[in-house]
């Protein structure tokens, strides 16, 4: 793609935004945010990223700017988030580079949740606004009838594709997590393997901060230790492991959860899976998340008091 096939807005946004056109493309991906790696004429390397703005942005990028500021290994935002349109945009650096630290085991958990306590620790101290509604995968707390957030592109399949034990689930952690009465706290809502990078052993990049929830603590930190392993497809990873996760970021937090916040976290560990498994089945995929779920949930909801 040359850079004559951006789009019409884009070689403006970013002469006006950052003083230099785009002059090449190094890269365009298209998922929940249109992302452009761009050289421009000054020979500046940067990412801009643009999304439906639907009021989280702004939040997001404000959080990912203090995340930088305190060294956390992240793209530094270059610009505040600013509208295009329809669209809400904002440039970051561009951080290429690193590897997909691959596995599923309770040693592989450890350094995922050393990563997200550290994440949390250095987000406890950004003041923003809530970043809402949360993330759709993530989105448990909505007030939409029936257990699942009204989704149009998922609500218009056939609904009888779900399994009974997909459903199940997913109303009994829902039920679980609406009962606890904990605050809300930021955090990375899509803390998956395919959204970070190593250099050997050490954290080069965490991506994907838009995917940032406002939740409690037990839940954001139970929902990661079930997704931490995913890369493509997305799964859940096993109970050993996510129960080695959640022993590891207690201890680099410094402080035991409760029972209550022990429940919550099993229960939270479930509900990516259950989206994960639902969205297989109405789009007739291999039901990795669903065999995961359908092997797990019993353990967990016990763990989970529900």
């Amino acid at each position: 793609m040359s850079s004559d096939e951006l789009p019409g807005w884009l070689p403006a946004w970013c002469l006006d935004h950052l003083g230099s056109r785009p002059a090449h493309v190094l890269f365009q991906l298209r998922q929940m945010s249109t992302v452009f790696g761009l050289r421009l004429t000054d020979g500046t390397d940067i990412v801009v990223k643009a999304r439906a703005d639907d009021g989280r942005a702004v939040s997001c990028v404000a959080a990912q700017a203090r995340l930088a500021e305190c060294g956390f290994p992240c793209a530094r935002p270059l610009t505040p988030v600013v509208g295009a349109g329809s669209l809400a945009v904002h440039a970051e650096e561009f951080r290429p580079g690193g590897e997909v630290l691959h596995g599923d085991s309770p040693d592989v958990a450890v350094r995922y949740a050393e990563v997200f306590a550290r994440s949390m620790a250095d987000l406890a101290t950004a003041t923003i606004s809530p970043p809402l509604p949360n993330p759709r995968w993530a989105r448990w707390d909505h007030s939409d009838s029936g257990v699942w957030p009204a989704i149009d592109f998922l609500d218009e399949r056939d609904q009888s594709a779900v399994p009974g034990y997909v459903a199940d689930t997913a109303e009994r952690a829902r039920k679980r997590l609406l009962a606890a009465d904990l605050p809300c706290v930021l955090g990375h809502a899509d803390f998956e393997a395919q959204n970070l990078r190593w250099r050997g052993r050490e954290l080069w990049a965490v991506h994907d901060w838009d995917s940032l929830a406002w939740q409690p603590e037990a839940a954001l930190v139970g929902a990661a230790s079930g997704t931490f392993s995913s890369a493509r497809p997305p799964t859940l990873a096993p109970i050993e492991s996510s129960e080695a996760f959640l022993a590891a970021y207690q201890d680099h937090r410094g402080r035991a959860f409760t029972a209550v916040e022990r429940e919550i976290a099993w229960a939270a560990s479930l509900w990516p899976a259950a989206h994960n498994a639902r969205w297989e089945a109405l789009h007739g995929t291999t039901p990795v998340s669903g065999n995961a779920l359908r092997e797990q949930a019993a353990e967990r909801l016990r763990r989970a008091a529900c």
